[in-house]
């Protein structure tokens, strides 16, 4: 198993893509494509937030910005 994950290190980013878009598929065809492109636009700003929150260790300032 350690012999898989060394032999996908280099594809990180080709794996995630694949899983990201399988998973997309598969949402859109679960709940159609409107919702599920809005399923898609949560867990992409969810995502921002969580690697704003990880960079910066508070997300307060950019929050208020965009609730104002």
């Amino acid at each position: 198993m350690q012999d898989f994950w060394e032999e996908l290190q280099p594809h990180r980013g080709k794996v995630f893509g694949a899983l990201l878009g399988l998973a997309l598929g598969w949402i859109i065809i679960r709940f159609g494509v409107i919702r599920g492109l809005f399923v898609a636009l949560c867990i992409g700003v969810g995502f921002y937030l969580g690697s704003r929150y990880d960079t910066h260790g508070d997300i307060s300032g950019l929050l208020d910005r965009f609730l104002r």
